[in-house]
């Protein structure tokens, strides 16, 4: 099952916790004290470079009837549109440029180029999501109601399409985030509901129609009007209208990664709904660095993710600027350290990988999988380091007495690992309670 007691799971007391807490607060104070004209720098540039990619890449199609230029042009609107939506759009609207009080580059006022109506993102991204992130039933970016990704979601025939879904999902992901807000499968039982469903309806077609007209109606015209009596009208409608759709596909996909990569890995855990209305800040900190996972990155990579690279500082803090993310990795790295808490990261296709290979496992029944729900690589919960405990023991950080350093969650992460690949064990797990009573046998 997925995780029901976080800061037992994370084997911190409640002291532990507000005390990581408060040491996170300060990270933020930091970063809000320093904001300022290097990262408005920044923010600027990046518009101006996006703005100067999508029109050359438009440029580009006027001659879209040689493969060359279809190629080249189909590629600048790809990345065009990627750091439109990651960088630009997904930033500006989480407001981490509110500070700025620059209305152009305001969370209120910004629309992305995206079939989602800005509105309706906002809502079921910045609020449930980041709320909720993780927690069954309550996020649905947990399998976006097609996926099986944990193994506490039932099992059904339908999941055999898993990776047919995550296929078509990845294609057209756009239009997949647009009707999220929509909640197409939920009763709506007064009809005040189901006057605003209509309403949102009617918001989303409104912002497919725009996409649709300005991607492959008004633009695929204006290159056939200019340069078809050369090479026929029809020719180069079609070239310039195939060349967007790559463009979006180019954008969809890479997006579609990018996120998956920040929740589905090893080790982004879930969680259930229990405690989470009543959690406090630090317990909210300490949900978002367990349920959240980073992929390897330089600078051109974590600017072509939207910085989402490092997706376990932006959950800590999606409210401040992306460029600072970076550096505040640093710090949350050694406070994991200090904590013994797991910070989740690899290589991009290696953890891109893993969330294929969650995707391909779970669309089978269990019957067909190893591990349990308590215990599997894509869920784990506190029960996997309870067996051979009395009844009622609360998981807890020891201090190891030869080198005085926190043993905790992270150690006893590793100390399963290392029984598996030993051999030696039947499922159990050397906790820090385990190693601090010397009562190896005794887990096992």
């Amino acid at each position: 099952m997925a995780i029901t007691d976080i800061p037992e799971y994370a084997h911190l007391t409640e002291a532990d916790v507000e005390a990581l807490g408060a040491e996170l607060d300060a990270i933020r104070a930091e970063v809000e004290a320093s904001r300022g004209e290097r990262d408005a720098r920044y923010l600027r540039n990046t518009i101006r470079f996006q703005r100067g990619l999508e029109f050359a890449g438009r440029a580009l199609l006027f001659g879209s009837t040689k493969k060359s230029l279809w190629w080249a042009g189909a590629g600048a609107l790809g990345v065009a549109k990627i750091v439109e939506n990651m960088e630009l759009g997904h930033n500006v609207m989480h407001g981490q440029w509110d500070w700025m009080n620059d209305p152009e580059v305001h969370s209120s006022t910004w629309e992305w180029d995206n079939t989602d109506p800005s509105a309706h993102w906002k809502h079921t991204h910045n609020y449930i999501h980041h709320k909720y992130t993780n927690v069954l039933g309550m996020d649905d970016d947990v399998g976006y109601g097609l996926l099986r990704v944990t193994r506490d979601q039932r099992w059904r025939p339908f999941n055999y399409g898993n990776l047919v879904y995550n296929t078509i999902l990845a294609l057209a992901f756009q239009y997949g985030v647009a009707v999220q807000h929509l909640e197409l499968g939920k009763k709506r039982r007064t009809p005040e509901e189901r006057e605003q469903h209509k309403r949102d309806v009617a918001d989303v077609l409104s912002k497919i129609g725009k996409q649709v007209a300005k991607d492959y109606l008004a633009y695929p015209a204006l290159v056939s009007a200019t340069t078809g009596h050369k090479v026929g009208y029809v020719n180069a409608y079609r070239k310039a209208a195939t060349a967007n759709a790559l463009g979006n596909v180019i954008r969809n996909v890479w997006s579609n990664a990018v996120i998956f990569c920040g929740h589905f890995p090893d080790g982004a855990e879930k969680f259930t709904k229990q405690d989470i209305d009543s959690e406090s800040q630090a317990e909210w900190y300490l949900r978002q660095m367990l349920g959240s996972a980073n992929f390897d990155s330089g600078f051109v990579l974590a600017f072509m993710s939207g910085n989402l690279s490092y997706q376990i500082e932006h959950h800590i803090f999606p409210d401040l600027p992306s460029n600072r993310y970076a550096e505040i990795a640093v710090k949350v790295r050694a406070l994991c350290d200090k904590y013994d808490l797991p910070y989740t990261s690899g290589p991009f296709p290696v953890q891109y990988a893993k969330t294929w290979r969650t995707i391909a496992k779970l669309s089978l029944p269990d019957k067909y999988l190893k591990a349990t729900a308590d215990d599997a690589p894509e869920t784990a919960s506190e029960r996997r380091f309870k067996q051979g405990l009395p009844e009622g023991t609360r998981l807890q950080a020891t201090i190891d007495e030869q080198t005085g350093t926190r043993r905790g969650l992270r150690s006893a992460i590793a100390g399963l690992r290392e029984r598996r690949r030993a051999g030696r064990g039947r499922r159990a797990v050397v906790t820090p309670l385990h190693a601090a009573r010397g009562d190896d046998e005794a887990a096992a």
